[in-house]
Parts: structure tokens; sequence; C-alpha cells
């Protein structure tokens, strides 16, 4: 059996980014060091900060003392307000790709300009650029929800860092039925496009293939969206622990992606797991008695 690694797969800069500036915080500063919020969306490496004393908090309400580490999704500006009111020091992890976008919201915004954003409502990022909105953002998860917008004469749209291209390119034509002048801003980050093209190009080409990463992680679940599209037998799973064997049973090639906050350690037990796990029921088979 080939077991093939999707290339780009693993941790995106954005990503390593905030991980090197929170550990080098902790290796630099005594105190408290606190994230606010899930540095990234991966349980391996949230658990590995916490080894390393970085423990994560909800809001910055409950915060009273010590660093405060930006997690790499952004957080609105009334949050910075918050922490400086608070005379927190503040170690600014967020991903420069959201900061562009930040910074293009907050612009439209200041000029009055209406703003459709596409993605996930719940998400830390988009929480964040609805704050540099000023109120003139509103967050559109489909092209259905495009569809049920009153017309207007101008408006903008732009998307998730993490977001479907696919899926942004429907929203933006239902968006041109509904819009007489339409902006379109694809503010989908380049890693992830590129992680996107090539665990589908996998999907084509194997008969299996996992994706592996945290369950909140949203582009790694897009990577498994796109590929199941793809193929049927795509399979989301945040450790190697949760690979099935009996997926892999009749396999000749297995893939492998993972997302932008994947850890290379889990890409590679992931695969040991397959390995191992394929060569156990190879040899099952081997030895079942042959029927009289």
């Amino acid at each position: 059996m080939e077991i093939i690694i999707a290339d780009n797969s693993g941790l995106c800069y954005g990503v390593k980014r905030a991980l090197l500036l929170a550990r080098s915080t902790r290796r630099r500063r005594k105190g408290l060091v606190l994230t606010l919020g899930e540095l990234i969306h991966n349980p391996l490496a949230i658990a590995d900060l916490e080894k390393k004393g970085i423990q994560a908090v909800p809001d910055p309400e409950s915060i009273s003392e010590g660093i405060v580490i930006i997690r790499s999704h952004g957080v609105a500006p009334a949050v910075y307000r918050t922490l400086k009111k608070k005379r927190l020091e503040i170690v600014d992890a967020t991903c420069p790709i959201v900061k562009k976008i930040q910074r293009l919201v907050e612009s439209l915004a200041r000029k009055g300009e209406e703003i459709i954003i596409v993605g996930n409502p719940e998400h830390p990022e988009i929480k964040g650029l609805l704050g540099y909105s000023g109120g003139r953002g509103r967050i559109i998860e489909n092209e259905d929800m495009a569809r049920r917008l009153p017309y207007r004469k101008k408006r903008f749209v732009l998307a998730q860092s993490t977001q479907d291209p696919f899926l942004f390119g429907r929203v933006a034509a239902a968006l041109l039925e509904r819009t007489g002048e339409l902006g379109i801003y694809n503010t989908i980050c380049r890693s992830t496009q590129t992680r996107q093209r090539t665990a589908s190009e996998l999907a084509a080409r194997v008969d299996a293939l996992f994706i592996v990463g945290g369950r909140t992680s949203s582009n790694t679940r897009k990577l498994y969206e796109i590929s199941r599209r793809i193929l049927p037998t795509t399979y989301f799973v945040e450790n190697a622990r949760e690979i099935d064997p009996a997926l892999i049973r009749r396999a000749r090639r297995v893939g492998v992606a993972g997302g932008a906050s994947t850890p290379p350690e889990a890409l590679r037990e992931a695969v040991a797991k397959i390995r191992s796990r394929r060569t156990d029921s190879d040899r099952r088979e081997t030895r079942r008695p042959c029927p009289m």
C-alpha cells in the first residue's frame, strides 16, 4: 500500500508565527502568560502550550494580570481597548493576512460602504472583523442567504481567510443579482487556497483520504468538505487514534492531508498508524484459514 502526504500540509506561516511568539514570550518573561482564546484550533498544540505554562482564557474581562497573547484569528478593536484599560501587556499574534483583512474592512466602513463577509458567524476571525466594520458588516454563510438580501445600488463582499473559494464564488454570483455595483475582494489566504488545491488533487489520486486536524479548525473543515466532494471515502480525524483500519482494508493508495493548524507530528503519527494497522490487517488476512 502506498501512503501519500499532500503537499503543503501542516502549519502555515501565520500559525507558526503565533506559536513562535507564544513560546518566545514564555521563555523571556516570568509570571502569568495567557492567550485570549485558544491560540490556534488544534488540541495537540494547545496541550503543548499548557505544558509550557501558557493558559487560554475565554474573554478579556476575566484577566486581571499577566501578559496577554492575541491569537492568530485576531480580535475586535474593543478587545484591545479593554486590555489597555487594564494596563495589561499585549503580544499581538494576529496572522498578518487577517490583519490585512481587518484594515480593509475598517477602510470600507469609514467610507460608509455596506460590507458582506462570507464566513462562519461563530468563528473568532469573523467576530473580530465585525468589530472593525463599525456596524456596517453582515455575515453571509451561503448563496441562499445572499439571495434573500434586499437590492442595493452598491455593496462590497469579502471572505473569511479560510473560506472555500467555490462557496465564495457562488455567494458573489448570487450577490450580483441583488446589487447594481458589487466590489469583490478575494481575501482567502493564498496558503489556504494552495492547501485546498493540493488536497483536492490528492483526493483524485487515492482510494481513501484522511484529513487530520482540530475539529474546531475552519480551514481543516474546509479541506475535508472540498476533498469529500471529489472522494466520498474522505475522513476527518483529529488524531491518529481515530483512524479505523477497516476504512483502508481494500485501499491501494491512502492519502493524508493536514490543515494550517495541524502540527507535523500529528501527520507523522497518522502515517505511522495507517502503516502499522494496514500491516496488522494484512497479517490477519494471511493467517486466515482457507475454507474446506
